[in-house]
């Protein structure tokens, strides 16, 4: 059995993360020796070129190819401020019907090109509120880890040119190549968010004093019982006056912002300590362990069992052979 070759193309642009570029060459590389010993033949045709040599006959590029990758990127200016030719190249090729693919920081990349209008995507965590922000017309979803949206896939973490390669692997040969391959690498084939490992790291360089100064007081009392119309009466604003400038500086209403930094306490001192759930739940302000398990599950994407089992690698309860609340939750 022999499948028609799959070119893609790996674009080496300025800035683009080095380990990501060979990275993913050597992973379809892996692919095409599994594909092999199947009896599938060679389906992936891998290309590394140098952004600098677009516009000089394609930088011997074929004609067309089936995919484009815009691996991550750790320079600032370069994912900001991309080539020109770069550009213009990328849509040729989405315009020949390649499926074009951004990493990390490439989807600052990838959006400038217009293609991502209108479109659901995902970026690294931590350049989810900078890329809304530059891009208002794409609908940014940081929360996934990956976003497959036919012609066009996302993959959000530094290190989510694995799961993208993977995600091809799979969409070009078939799912028992993805998963030898994940066993080869030793990395996890299993559906994973990128809520999974985000952290919370409240803005503080918004300019507005007033709001810092409450998120000061948030980070030393957030266990505490604490009510919108005390914190705007202890700033001398209106609840309603309050409610807009902190929204504006923050991104968040005051409740989603307090919950936030409570369920980043809660994941520090699981990974921290060995306190059972519900000690875990009431040093961070919860007295309803319901209410705790609910809102850990939509802010992280999993139960606090499960985040001390993937970030620890023991579960509660599992100590000693005693069983704790979140056990059974």
């Amino acid at each position: 059995m022999t499948t028609a070759r799959i070119h893609i193309g790996i674009a080496h642009y300025p800035g683009a993360l080095l380990s990501a570029v060979q990275g993913l060459a050597e992973q379809f590389f892996l692919a095409n020796r599994i594909c092999r010993e199947r009896g599938m033949g060679e389906i992936f045709q891998t290309i590394v070129f140098d952004s600098r040599q677009l516009g000089r006959e394609e930088g011997g590029l074929p004609d067309t190819l089936q995919v484009v990758i815009l691996p991550p990127c750790l320079d600032d200016d370069a994912y900001l401020e991309p080539p020109p030719p770069l550009l213009e190249w990328i849509t040729r090729q989405h315009r020949g019907g390649a499926i074009v693919c951004s990493v990390c920081a490439g989807a600052f990349v990838l959006a400038q090109t217009g293609l991502l209008n209108g479109r659901r995507v995902t970026t690294h965590w931590a350049l989810a509120d900078a890329f809304a922000a530059r891009f208002p017309e794409v609908r940014v979803d940081s929360g996934k880890l990956l976003i497959n949206d036919t012609d066009i896939i996302t993959a959000g973490g530094l290190m989510s040119w694995v799961d993208l390669g993977l995600e091809l692997v799979a969409q070009f040969s078939d799912s028992q190549v993805m998963r030898q391959l994940g066993k080869y690498l030793i990395v996890d084939t299993g559906a994973r968010e990128q809520s999974y490992y985000r952290s919370f790291t409240p803005k503080l360089d918004h300019g507005d004093e007033v709001i810092v100064r409450v998120q000061h007081q948030l980070q030393r009392e957030f266990s505490q019982p604490l009510k919108v119309r005390d914190l705007a009466m202890q700033v001398h604003l209106t609840e309603r006056t309050f409610l807009r400038r902190f929204v504006s500086a923050t991104g968040l209403k005051p409740t989603h912002y307090i919950q936030r930094l409570r369920i980043q306490k809660a994941c520090e001192l699981i990974e921290t300590s060995a306190l059972a759930f519900e000690r875990v739940a009431e040093n961070v302000g919860y007295e309803d362990l319901s209410a705790f398990r609910k809102t850990f599950v939509r802010i992280t994407g999993q139960t606090p069992r499960e985040f001390k089992k993937r970030f620890v690698g023991i579960g509660p309860g599992q100590r000693n052979g005693t069983v704790t609340a979140e056990d059974g939750a």
